[in-house]
């Protein structure tokens, strides 16, 4: 008899069932010790609610607008690499199951750059999404013990006829290799300003953790920016996505939404994001896990359940639009400290 899926982290459990050990560990696992990549998960139990009563929740509105478009709900899917690995209909089906986002990095040819801005335009998408925390892959070792490589019937398509190199199935893990040869590691400020002069679509940078980022970032005149770790897979021992999140917004001070990816498994997580001041919310992991386990239907189902999460927990703080989840909602580690501070 087939297991009723009742929340999103279910799906992990069936994808690791389902997906040879090398491609499971690839999407699951994050760099080093994998500190970060448990506290973005535990972060969010450190923040409580604070919940208002009385109030006529008979009809609640998530409707919201990022970057001029009206969207049902501020959950959005992540940017995430090689969605084939987890199922043979791949990026095709998870964009069928929403509007698929987005993501570019910056390579060493800087010709290959543009093809794939100009097939972005051309493909009709509305923004570009900037990875900007990889100068350098994060140490995985789970893909160093497994020797990474995609399997033989996978290629990177969107770099198919143009002249890079092959990813190399010898060293360490070979996607490391790769990312590696084609990373630059000088990228800086100044290629944010030259990707603004090959293309008109708005660029969300993605990989903001600190204020002072965030500052030159919007000085840079970015469209958004996404508070992001990179799923924990880059540098470890830096905080949860959700403890830096207040900072940003705080810097970023109204001029450029702010987006929270990292660590999202649950409606009232989304809330939280929400109350601290991301305007909308990334998924990652669990659309990948929901695609290995049951494809688009997945998908489908774990966008459908969020969602439902969300609406529930917005009931019951006393919330009937986004826009009255508000900080007075939630209480941090932060704001406990500062009323001991007072006592």
């Amino acid at each position: 008899m087939r297991m009723e899926i009742t929340n999103v982290s279910e799906y992990e459990k069936i994808a690791k069932q389902k997906l040879p050990k090398m491609i499971y560990d690839y999407f699951a696992s994050g760099a080093e010790d994998q500190w970060t990549l448990r506290e973005n998960r535990s972060a969010f139990s450190r923040i409580l609610f604070r919940p208002r009563i009385l109030v006529d929740v008979s009809n609640i509105d998530m409707t919201t607008t990022i970057l001029g478009f009206k969207i049902s709900m501020p959950i959005m899917i992540a940017p995430t690499a090689m969605q084939k690995m987890a199922h043979p209909e791949g990026e095709l089906a998870t964009a069928r199951a929403a509007s698929a986002a987005n993501t570019i990095m910056v390579y060493k040819d800087r010709n290959v750059v543009r093809q794939l801005v100009g097939r972005a335009e051309k493909a009709g998408f509305k923004a570009i999404v900037l990875t900007v925390d990889t100068p350098r892959l994060g140490r995985r070792e789970a893909d160093i013990k497994n020797r990474f490589t995609l399997p033989p019937s996978l290629t990177l398509k969107n770099f198919e006829e143009l002249n890079i190199e092959k990813m190399d199935m010898t060293n360490d893990s070979g996607l490391a290799s790769y990312v590696g040869s084609q990373v630059d590691r000088s990228l800086s400020w100044k290629d944010v300003k030259w990707l603004q002069t090959i293309t008109s679509l708005p660029i969300i940078l993605k990989g903001v953790m600190t204020a002072e980022d965030t500052r030159l970032a919007v000085q840079a005149g970015v469209a958004g920016i996404v508070v992001s770790n990179h799923g924990a897979r880059q540098l470890d021992y830096v905080p949860a996505t959700i403890t830096c999140l207040e900072e940003v917004v705080k810097a970023a001070q109204g001029k450029v939404p702010v987006f929270l990816d990292g660590g999202i498994r649950r409606g009232t997580d989304i809330f939280k994001a929400l109350a601290l001041g991301a305007s909308g919310v990334f998924i990652g992991r669990p659309v990948v896990f929901a695609l290995a386990a049951d494809g688009e239907a997945g998908v489908r189902k774990v966008l459908q359940m969020l969602s439902d999460e969300l609406e529930l927990t917005m009931a019951l703080s006393g919330c009937t639009s986004i826009e009255q989840i508000t900080r007075n909602h939630v209480v941090t580690e932060s704001d406990s400290n500062r009323n001991l501070s007072k006592m």
